[in-house]
């Protein structure tokens, strides 16, 4: 029988929320070696992860876009939303100005191997695992996808 999300999930993930101080998601992340957090609203439901990826931005700052002018116009090079939002990350105090927001999600119900697919195609590493009430009720992350290939 195909094994699925439930199955190999960690249950009863690390949840923070927004407004949660920046210095707090790190040294959580730090002490129980995991690499992301979901974040979720006073409901419950949630809003965003926060990973290593999106920390990486305090350490390493950013740069702001290649531009020319051009009779006394500057013509950006580089998309200045992106660097906006990457200096917001940058200078962000709380999880929520530095999540990554609307994450993708799964159900407990759905097959590892289609988990698996949106893990790749998504380009993440990590997906939320949501009860039928949106509520968060595991994590499932690249290493638990590999540790069931390793059980098999």
């Amino acid at each position: 029988m195909p094994k699925t999300v439930a199955d190999v999930m960690s249950r009863d993930p690390i949840l923070v929320r927004p407004q949660t101080p920046l210095k707090e998601a790190i040294q959580i992340l730090a002490e129980k070696r995991i690499s992301g957090l979901p974040v979720i609203d006073d409901a419950g439901k949630v809003v965003g992860i926060i990973s290593e990826t999106d920390l990486m931005w305090q350490e390493t700052g950013v740069t702001p876009p290649a531009y020319i002018m051009f009779l006394d116009s500057v013509i950006y090079l580089q998309n200045p939303g992106a660097y906006e939002r990457d200096l917001h990350k940058a200078l962000g105090q709380t999880v929520g100005e530095v999540m990554s927001k609307n994450p993708i999600t799964i159900t407990p119900d759905k097959p590892l191997k289609e988990a698996a697919k949106i893990i790749q195609e998504h380009k993440v590493h990590r997906l939320p695992v949501l009860d039928g009430t949106g509520k968060v009720i595991g994590i499932l992350t690249r290493g638990d996808i590999i540790r069931a290939m390793a059980a098999e």
